[in-house]
């Protein structure tokens, strides 16, 4: 059984190039990857991680709006017996703030220059505690 991997982008931000690339490299390293668009609100992309049946959810986020989304996401993720999917976020977010969204329940962040290799490498330790591969 592969990985699943819902990539999603939360909130207002309209771009989504970033989002496309690791989305790409995901399902080039063997992920099934399933891709919200733009726009979604944290409580559509946890009803979507849940329906698909998702191990990971990778949020994508150029607005600054990072503090308040990612963590609803992964409440909204608690709150609907999504608890164990791992959250795991990216794009323009402040070295200062990485380990307040880290304390909230976001497994990793990715910043911009990142090589997709070590997401993927990532998730796959991640999956492998888990016992998922």
């Amino acid at each position: 059984m592969a990985i699943r991997v819902l990539v999603a982008k939360p909130g207002l931000d309209g771009h989504d190039r970033g989002a496309k690339v690791v989305a790409s490299a995901l399902r080039d390293a063997g992920f099934e990857v399933i891709y919200t668009g733009l726009r979604q609100t944290p409580e559509q992309i946890a009803a979507a991680a849940i329906s698909e049946d998702v191990n990971v959810v990778a949020l994508s986020l150029l607005s600054g709006a990072h503090m308040s989304l990612f963590p609803r996401v992964v409440r909204c993720l608690q709150e609907n017996e999504g608890g164990d999917i791992l959250v795991v976020g990216g794009g323009v977010i402040p070295e200062a703030d990485i380990p307040l969204l880290k304390e909230q329940g976001v497994a990793e962040i990715f910043t911009p220059g990142t090589p997709t290799g070590v997401t993927v490498d990532f998730i796959k330790r991640a999956m492998a505690q888990r016992g998922v591969s």
